[in-house]
């Protein structure tokens, strides 16, 4: 009898790069494609992928991917992995409208394949009947999955919470999900992000209330920030504006996209006369106006970074702005979005983020909402996903709590096999998997060598010798020339490049003209005296570079 096996290729172990294969037989499908923002060591890279190699290696078997959901850690990586595979792509409206702008911007809109589903719809991919069921999560459409195989029934929540009072009446199909538990269910994945947070999420309808709150108070503009994707928020805020009578500008290009898409699909709704553009700001009155942008995570080219540094072409911050951060902190962007209120404030804005006020709700589920999902299923095994190790297990803690015996749960990580059969479920074996980096249009061409030398730079500079010989006689005709960048002030510390200079004609007197393979030499040995001496006389290890040629 074929086994099923479930492979996580990211997404177990971290937050994001959420991706994960589903096999039995001959026949696999995938679960999301999805980024990480880079870690603060990560200098210079613009965000990270996995890594492909086991699909590569079993293309032949892939019959498809299905979306969960519209969020980059959950769609992110589908344009290189598009790249590498020509497979059919399952999603719902919102999200595929968000994919195909990506794709777009790739160059692979026109030759992939789309199917749009629904709640409810099923999908036959091989021996897998998969459904799709509709959960609440802080981007609309958002689904999970019911996977049914020759072995049992596995279930996938995609990220969830679980809300008695939804906006607009995103519900988490709660009925469906018993269902299932009463007609019996192998595996449960859950989504783990919020197994540390006791009790309920908040409600959608709270945020409105402080934004109103918030907005009654204000007597100038009000400019909220908020992820691309958060049109409940965008609905509130519409509504907002049309109540008080209040004109709406959307900038940015990501948003902009958006909330066409969800326009289109009847998934947000703006009173006609409401919006104007962006070049009509100063047409009306200040406590007449609402702003919607992008940069809550501090992007440097966003349009808040550009109004909190003064560079916005448009909209110059002023005394009298309440600017409004719905969204919460990524670990990774902290810095940069402190810097950007700290602006703001400078510049006379009242700023209001998630630190002070109820202006952002988690889009993932609390403790109590998981124990619910738990007991809803029922199923024979339990297997955490989507988090941190820390996450996974103290999710396999709380399965325990509510009946799930302990050698039914499956904590596994990024690589690991968890296998089903006759016999029942475990880890049994690993694939290849890891993180490429995407740097501007580089794919993987920054790895661990490339960021200890960005590293290096950004912590002790770089000192460049340039020395030239006379190729016939060895005889040094120009140089040694020193110059530094980001080690020391040279008019300060001229002394110290002096000598080095001095560093550097001994090491050319040690290696004679007569000895061979001399200019490798002493490229090689001008490295490690010149760090040396930098550091017995100032305590600091730049790049060394040294330039030796003959002419």
């Amino acid at each position: 009898m074929a086994k099923l096996r479930i492979i996580p290729l990211g997404g177990l172990g971290e937050i994001g790069l959420n991706m994960m294969v589903f096999e039995y037989g001959e026949a696999a499908f995938i679960v999301d494609a999805g980024l990480m923002f880079p870690e603060e060591y990560m200098l210079g890279v613009d965000y990270v992928i996995p890594r492909f190699d086991y699909l590569q290696d079993h293309r032949d078997r892939v019959c498809g991917i299905i979306l969960t959901h519209a969020h980059e850690d959950h769609i992110g990586a589908l344009p290189f992995l598009l790249k590498e595979l020509d497979i059919p792509v399952f999603g719902t409206a919102f999200t595929l409208g968000m994919v195909r702008h990506k794709l777009e911007d790739h160059g692979l809109l026109t030759s992939s394949t789309f199917h749009e589903i629904n709640a409810r719809d099923r999908i036959k991919l091989g021996r897998f009947d998969i459904e799709c069921i509709q959960v609440n999560h802080s981007v609309v459409d958002g689904i999970a999955l019911a996977i049914g195989t020759p072995v049992g029934t596995v279930v996938h929540t995609g990220d969830f919470k679980i809300s008695q009072n939804p906006f607009h009446g995103m519900m988490t199909d709660v009925g469906r999900f018993a269902q299932l538990g009463d007609q019996g269910v192998l595996a449960l994945l859950s989504d783990s992000t919020n197994v540390e947070r006791e009790g309920y999420t908040m409600s959608d309808h709270k945020i409105g209330e402080t934004l109103k709150k918030i907005s009654g108070e204000s007597r100038g503009r009000i400019i909220v920030a908020l992820f691309a994707s958060s049109i409940v928020r965008i609905q509130q805020i519409v509504d907002i504006a049309a109540s008080r009578g209040s004109h709406l500008v959307i900038s940015g290009r990501s948003i902009e996209n958006s909330v066409k898409i969800a326009t289109e699909l009847g998934l947000l709704k703006i009173p006609a006369g409401i919006e104007i553009a962006l070049d009509q700001v100063n047409s009306v009155p200040d406590n007449r106006l609402m702003i919607i942008t992008t940069g809550t995570q501090g992007e440097p080219m966003s349009a808040l970074a550009r109004m909190a540094a003064g560079h916005h072409k448009q909209i110059q911050i002023k005394p009298g702005d309440t600017v409004i951060l719905s969204s919460k902190f990524i670990p990774g962007n902290v810095r940069a979005i402190t810097k950007i209120i700290n602006n703001l404030y400078k510049l006379g804005a009242d700023v209001v983020y998630e630190k002070i006020s109820d202006i952002h709700v988690s889009g993932h589920a609390f403790q109590e909402e998981l124990k619910f999902m738990i007991n809803l299923v029922r199923p024979h095994y339990f297997i955490p996903i989507h988090g941190e190790y820390r996450h996974l297990l103290l999710h396999t803690r709380l399965a325990q709590q509510v009946g799930i015996p302990r050698d039914r749960l499956i904590l596994a990580e990024d690589g690991q096999v968890i296998e089903f059969d006759d016999q029942g479920g475990r880890i049994r074996g690993e694939v290849a998997t890891g993180r490429v980096l995407i740097d501007g249009k580089g794919i993987g061409d920054v790895g661990r060598s490339v960021l200890q030398e960005r590293r290096d730079l950004g912590e002790d500079g770089i000192v460049a010798v340039t020395v030239a010989f006379d190729e016939e006689t060895g005889v040094v005709v120009y140089g040694p020339e020193i110059v530094s960048r980001g080690f020391i002030f040279e008019h300060q510390s001229g002394y110290l490049l002096e000598d080095a200079v001095c560093v550097v004609l001994e090491v050319v007197e040690e290696v004679g003209p007569d000895v061979p393979r001399r200019l490798q030499k002493i490229r090689t040995r001008l490295k490690t005296t010149l760090r040396q001496y930098f550091y017995l006389a100032i305590g600091r290890r730049p790049v060394i570079l040294p330039f030796v040629l003959e002419v």
